[in-house]
């Protein structure tokens, strides 16, 4: 059997391709958008993508699987169950759909991987236990998607984040707690665990950083596992809720896509570099400038309102943030970056890349800088009332400490929460470390609140100092 786990740093998703050496056939789970890098592992191995699949409807990235499934003339293998308005289509334009449900299996010659029903996380989602063999009668692994995570389980609560489903989180969360019952009582300890998510993911609270795990060992170590033995739901259900990460505000949006309305590209986007009237164009036109500098640069000066989103790891869920399906962006980035940037862009359902330029000077753009504040300063702005200090750190780390008096307003929740921040005093923008405040600050100052500042040493900062600070979520 061939096995190999793709993953991507940004997102913290892992994708996999399944293989049978003799047939040459092979089945890629959870595809990302840009499916050109299993197309190459593939070709490297003399395989043939014979299916797709999927887990769920991920909440946090666009899937690649309707991409794939089209390019590879592939079927489509996803969960049949769920409802008729959270479940998937079961008819989509330009790939064949076939809808699987628990105890189903799909052969990749002598490789098969049967489907194993595992709501809690999301209703419709399904794990694949992994069969090498034909003789094989106990999975060797385990696809567990959102469903085991190393150290974690998925979070039962976007139907209620995310969508609006009310009362969900929790009724989520006793089905979790079934499904855990039931895959302890029959799977084998020896199967390895192989999640869709790592750390840094959203999808869970406490995800570990090796790749892998086995049932035995979360059996024994994971945080959920004294409920389990003690037979505890209750005491389970509420340590689940408790400390789930903020739901971003574009997970609604990829949920929705993600039922079998994404757009298949056919190929990646290849912006072009603009010259001076394309850009003048494309911002007369209404398009977002991303500029991907480091922050200190872009504070010291930038092209008035573009906002900034530094290129590393986290750039496709925070342009997410900031970016909309509907409205087209330039990135500031230099050429060799922008391959990459675009991918990182289209596996958040951000498609409309007119363009990039490598620097703003000479475009006739205005020029705009971000101010700094110092802790001095913010104390002083605090006591006298004169700014409002937004923290925009998550939930769990303001109602663990915070400025006193600050107003709360998640990053990834921005555009959903403006009516949140008042238009007619200073704006003073502060999170843990001067990251995100900036990439706030940024989007506030292009929606044209004004003035903005950032604090470049952070809450961290604000709290070495010694200075005042208060827990809960006072404000929101």
């Amino acid at each position: 059997m061939f096995f190999r786990q793709l993953y991507d740093d940004g997102l913290a998703q892992a994708s996999y391709i399944i293989g049978c050496d003799r047939t040459g056939e092979a089945v890629v789970v959870d595809p990302r958008r840009d499916i050109d890098v299993y197309e190459k592992v593939a070709t490297a191995h003399s395989l043939r993508i014979a299916a797709v699949a999927e887990t769920h409807m991920h909440a946090d990235y666009l899937s690649g699987g309707r991409e794939l499934a089209a390019a590879a003339s592939a079927p489509l293998f996803v969960s049949g169950h769920g409802d008729a308005e959270f479940g998937y289509l079961p008819v989509q334009e330009g790939v064949d759909v076939k809808l699987v449900r628990d105890g189903d299996r799909i052969h990749i010659g002598d490789v098969s991987a049967r489907v194993r029903h595992t709501p809690g996380h999301t209703p419709e989602h399904i794990c694949f236990e992994i069969f090498d063999g034909a003789r094989a009668t106990e999975p060797m692994l385990l696809l567990s998607g959102d469903f085991f995570f190393v150290g974690d389980l998925g979070r039962p609560d976007l139907l209620e984040e995310a969508l609006g489903v009310s009362g969900a989180a929790r009724s989520s969360a006793h089905v979790m707690y079934a499904s855990l019952t039931r895959a302890l009582a029959e799977l084998p300890d020896y199967v390895q665990l192989w999640p869709a998510h790592g750390a840094g993911s959203a999808c869970g609270k406490a995800l570990g950083a090796v790749p892998s795990t086995t049932l035995g060992y979360e059996r024994r170590f994971s945080w959920w596992s004294g409920f389990a033995r003690r037979s505890d739901e209750a005491g389970f259900v509420e340590a689940l809720l408790d400390g789930q990460p903020d739901v971003p505000s574009y997970f609604a949006r990829m949920k929705h896509l993600n039922r079998g309305l994404t757009p298949i590209l056919g190929r990646l986007p290849k912006p072009a570099r603009l010259d001076v009237e394309q850009f003048s164009d494309a911002m007369r036109s209404g398009a977002l400038l991303i500029d991907t500098r480091p922050r200190t640069a872009f504070c010291v000066a930038h092209a008035a309102g573009a906002v900034n989103v530094y290129d590393k790891p986290s750039f496709s869920l925070r342009s997410a943030w900031f970016a909309s399906p509907d409205r087209q962006i330039v990135l500031l980035a230099p050429a060799g970056r922008v391959n990459a940037l675009v991918r990182s862009l289209v596996r958040v359902g951000l498609d409309r890349i007119a363009g990039y330029v490598e620097s703003t000077e000479g475009l006739g753009q205005k020029t705009a800088s971000l101010p700094s504040v110092t802790l001095d300063e913010v104390a002083r702005l605090r006591n006298s009332g004169e700014a409002v200090i937004v923290d925009v750190r998550q939930n769990s780390e303001y109602a663990h400490a915070h400025i006193p008096g600050s107003t709360h307003v998640s990053a990834g929740r921005l555009l959903a929460k403006l009516d949140d921040i008042p238009k007619d005093r200073p704006l003073v923008v502060v999170c843990a470390g001067g990251d995100r405040s900036v990439a706030v600050a940024s989007m506030l100052s292009a929606l044209g609140f004004a003035p903005v500042a950032n604090v470049p040493d952070g809450f961290d900062g604000w709290q070495a100092r010694g200075l005042p600070v208060e827990s809960g979520l006072v404000r929101s």
